[in-house]
């Protein structure tokens, strides 16, 4: 009997899943494994991660025992546990969806060359986007550097191959061919369940910061049947996509990050959905799908992107690394409200908001001069959607290191960026309580007011908030000279 084992990674989910399709397509029997390797570099590492993966992985195993299957639950290294996994199973093949990061291609070889010893043949699919970086070019057949003549490019592809054809053909009548774990295997379902997160997946939970109980991370859903819901509640919204996107307190986004980070939902999916409403908005939304796909494909086409700037000529920039300035960013206390109150979503709940990310990152790297590989890092470990290729694609865009980057002249304004999105301090006074008193008038630069109003609100600056860190204007005039001697 023809028998094939799929390794999940990224792609959470039972349905419009391409290596899952093609294996009960072309095998009669097919088991199905999750792997935790602590020593594999993309696993989730911050708790909000962790909880999510767990609550998906729960899902995902519930979703394949109704057609009979079941997910295999492993701990090990993924090379060894695979090669063991197949024998003990008999079967002929692996086959696993691609991933694009240097460290998972280096792990696709390796899982490939291991197999191969144990006859089993190794086979990977595109899945995590739409077009892979070798699929859309310039006329010259150079991969893009710049968004937009990409974009084009890639409606172009898309038009040409039509929206219904991104769906996967209806693997129902061949649910029969998933096969259970065998006796000796639990359950992920099972396993997970009656351990704790951390002690189960053994992901690096104690790398990143601890949430709260209460916290958003948290308490989110996870797994397609909640991604969808998810979508179904963004679609009504939709519409109004680009005008309200921008604002950290409005529900303007989709809130589908972590499902595209973990594959809980297809991206198939979402371009279809999105390519159905003709608005503005749904093409706004459909740019940000694009988007990620760009910063996937840098990442594949230049996988030194992970450490050096995307232009070379910035590996040469200076930072200033301040560790009290780096602790105060971390912490949310830098004086500047809108930078504060972002750091303290991050913190507490494992999200930001996308404008806000641009704006943190922009104050790290040109208001306080620390390297932006630093602040990098520290999304990857706080931030539950983490994901390589768009955390490096955005913090080089705000750095003004990588490909069509923010033009290192431009630097963004905190209290003007603070003035534009969040006007009334509504998000401002959510996660900063001790200026919930503060006027509008002074909510975005609050050591302007006046000490009777300071005293009014009970918020003295330098007692109950702290004065800023450092003077914007002077810190342009700086950043500006560090990029001229790199440029020199």
């Amino acid at each position: 009997m023809s028998s094939a084992l799929v390794w999940f990674r990224r792609d959470l989910r039972a349905d419009d899943h391409t290596a899952l399709h093609h294996a009960m397509t072309e095998h009669e029997q097919v088991w199905c494994v999750f792997v935790i390797d602590p020593a594999d570099p993309a696993r989730p590492v911050a708790s909000g991660a962790v909880d999510f993966v767990r609550a998906a992985l729960i899902a995902l195993d519930r979703r394949l025992a109704r057609d009979g299957g079941g997910l295999i639950l492993c701990q090990g290294t993924t090379c060894e546990v695979l090669a063991r996994l197949a024998q003990r199973l008999q079967v002929q093949q692996v086959v696993a969806n691609r991933d694009y990061g240097p460290a998972a291609q280096a792990l696709e070889n390796a899982v490939a060359r291991t197999l191969a010893t144990v006859g089993v043949r190794w086979c990977s699919y595109k899945d995590q986007v739409i077009f892979e970086h070798t699929e859309i070019s310039t006329q010259a057949g150079t991969p893009f550097s710049v968004f937009t003549p990409y974009k084009n490019a890639w409606l172009r592809r898309l038009d040409e191959h039509a929206v219904h054809a991104l769906r996967l053909a209806d693997c129902t009548t061949r649910r029969d061919r998933l096969a259970p774990p065998p006796h000796d295997l639990q359950h992920a379902s099972i396993l997970v369940e009656n351990h704790p997160a951390g002690e189960v997946l053994a992901l690096g939970r104690g790398a990143g910061s601890a949430l709260p109980q209460d916290s958003a991370a948290a308490g989110t859903s996870a797994g397609t049947a909640a991604a969808l819901t998810r979508l179904d509640d963004f679609l009504q919204r939709i519409d109004r996509y680009r005008e309200l996107r921008d604002f950290p307190a409005l529900a303007g986004t989709s809130g589908l990050s972590t499902d595209l980070r973990y594959g809980t939902v297809s991206i198939r999916h979402l371009v279809r959905a999105a390519c159905a409403r003709r608005s503005a908005g749904a093409e706004t939304w459909l740019a940000e799908l694009i988007w990620r796909e760009f910063f996937f494909m840098i990442l594949a086409e230049h996988p030194r992107v992970v450490e050096g700037a995307f232009h070379r000529q910035y590996d040469r920039l200076s930072f200033v690394n301040d560790p009290l300035h780096w602790s105060a960013w971390c912490a949310g206390a830098t004086g500047y409200p809108i930078v504060d109150a972002a750091m303290r979503q991050i913190n507490s709940t494992g999200f930001m908001h996308n404008r806000l990310r641009m704006i943190v990152a922009s104050f790290l790297v040109k208001d306080l001069g620390i390297d932006w590989r630093t602040g990098a890092r520290y999304f990857a470990t706080h931030l539950t959607d983490y994901d390589l290729a768009a955390n490096n694609g955005g913090w080089q865009w705000a750095a003004s290191t990588g490909c069509d980057a923010q033009p290192y002249f431009r630097i963004f304004n905190p209290v003007r960026q603070s003035l534009k999105f969040d006007p009334n301090g509504q998000f401002i006074r959510r996660f900063l309580p001790e200026l919930a008193a503060v006027p509008d008038q002074w909510i975005h630069a609050p050591w302007l007011m006046p000490a009777a109003d300071q005293a009014a609100s009970k918020c003295v600056i330098g007692r109950d908030y702290p004065a800023p860190i450092i003077d914007h204007a002077e810190a342009r005039l700086q950043t500006l000279a560090r990029f001229a001697a790199a440029r020199a």
